[in-house]
């Protein structure tokens, strides 16, 4: 390493300048060594009591051809979408650990399906609102993503003029949605309701964990609200039997299927109302827990890359192909208790590696019993997302490995090609 040659002072008067400026560019270099570059400091260390995943299958198991079948070698052969000829994307790039860190998914429903370029630009909008407030959380607890989701927005403006309305918005990994929050309401959002939800970085059932899925909030000494009553309580997410379905068979048998699988849905399960906040934290906001088993999210925001108008469309309509007879598909309208809802957001990053899916999970593979892992697959749900399971490069033909071992199994058929990040609040680990 070459170093730069030292001046001599002219006079004996100038040398405690020069020793003045030489200890402050030393107390410079110092500073620069131990604050990390731009391009580390983006990528937060994992949380204490969590380790960062140094690979892929460090963060999620890969699918095995011994254990899950030949079905997890080979794409769908029976895929009814394709994309356009010139959809062309990164193949070369490695994707993992590569994404932003964040803690805490607020998403915000507006009924759109594209969106200004910068979601916080949209005027008089909730996502505006929330830029204005600051996406970091206090005590450097980390920060939260926002997404702006084609979900119903809460209703229209009926108020003041500069407002839009209001918006109904999802907050993960609490797995709620927090009614008809306005855009004035912002800073009470943060504060009040996401400030105090769990966190990606927090095991599963931490203490300390304010807002979770049973629309819970404690009052501020620490005792839980039991307003909620039996009814959710009861309310179980178990999947309903789907031994012996055959994914993409015909129409006749996907119907019936679909019919019978649907009618034992609705006997398993109750009507989830939305569960008010105790009056000791707040009257702003009514919390419901989000009615589905899993989350699917696509980037449908094309005013970032058109690639992402053309697939989000495309890959929901054959994950709908293929989850409909299995009696698991969830549309925009349909709060059924269980299944898979599929959601548009906007831009999440690495548009270039298009189609990114985000994969919300409320089970974990396995628990440790004893010191031995055990599955618990068909075990009840938690309250509570378990695992992010975020994959790009997703196309058609892989929707149907997606589902069968992805979503309902925690298992990544393609990790080295399509496994960007995520984590597992249950094994205690992230990409980041």
């Amino acid at each position: 390493m070459s170093s730069t040659p030292t001046s001599t002072p002219a006079t004996t008067g100038s040398r405690p300048r020069a020793l003045k400026s030489s200890g402050m560019s030393f107390l410079r270099n110092v500073k620069t060594f131990l604050t990390p570059s731009s391009s580390q400091s983006h990528l937060p260390s994992a949380a204490p009591g969590f380790t960062t995943a140094k690979t892929e299958s460090d963060l999620f198991p890969p699918t095995d051809p011994a254990v899950d079948g030949e079905e997890c070698l080979h794409d769908c052969a029976s895929c009814t979408v394709h994309y356009p000829t010139k959809f062309s994307i990164d193949e070369t790039d490695r994707l993992f650990g590569h994404v932003k860190g964040f803690n805490v998914h607020l998403l915000v429903g507006t009924g759109k399906t594209d969106w200004v370029r910068d979601v916080t630009d949209e005027k008089g909008s909730v996502m505006q609102a929330i830029g204005k407030v600051g996406l970091d959380l206090s005590g450097k607890r980390g920060r939260v993503m926002l997404s702006a989701s084609n979900f119903p927005s809460g209703e229209e403006c009926h108020g003041e003029e500069e407002e839009q309305g209001t918006s109904d918005c999802m907050l993960l990994p609490s797995w709620v949605v927090v009614e008809k929050v306005k855009p004035s309401q912002a800073g009470a959002l943060m504060k009040e309701v996401v400030e105090r939800s769990v966190r990606n970085d927090m095991a599963v059932g931490a203490k300390g964990a304010e807002v979770n899925g049973n629309g819970h909030l404690p009052s501020p000494a620490g005792g839980r609200d039991q307003a909620l009553g039996a009814q959710n309580e009861q309310e179980h997410e178990d999947l309903p039997d789907v031994s012996g379905l055959q994914i993409g068979g015909g129409a006749e048998a996907s119907q019936q299927q679909s019919s019978q699988l649907e009618q034992q849905q609705s006997s398993q399960h109750t009507t989830l109302d939305p569960a008010p906040l105790p009056p000791s934290i707040s009257s702003s906001f009514q919390v419901r827990p989000i009615p589905h088993s899993y989350l699917i999210l696509m980037c449908s925001q094309k005013t970032r890359d058109a690639r992402c108008g053309q697939s989000a469309p495309l890959l929901r309509k054959e994950f709908e192909r293929i989850l409909r007879p299995m009696g698991l598909y969830r549309d925009l309208h349909d709060d059924r208790p269980g299944g898979v809802g599929i959601y548009f957001i906007s831009h999440v990053g690495g548009h270039k590696y298009s189609a990114n899916v985000m994969i919300y999970r409320r089970q974990g593979r396995k628990k440790r019993v004893g010191g031995d892992e055990m599955d618990v697959d068909g075990e009840k749900l938690e309250k509570e997302a378990v695992q992010l399971i975020w994959l790009a490069r997703v196309r058609p033909e892989d929707c149907e490995n997606i589902v069968r071992y992805t979503v309902l199994q925690g298992k990544v058929v393609k990790p080295q090609r399509q496994l960007r990040g995520g984590f597992d609040r249950e094994r205690g680990v992230t990409s980041w």
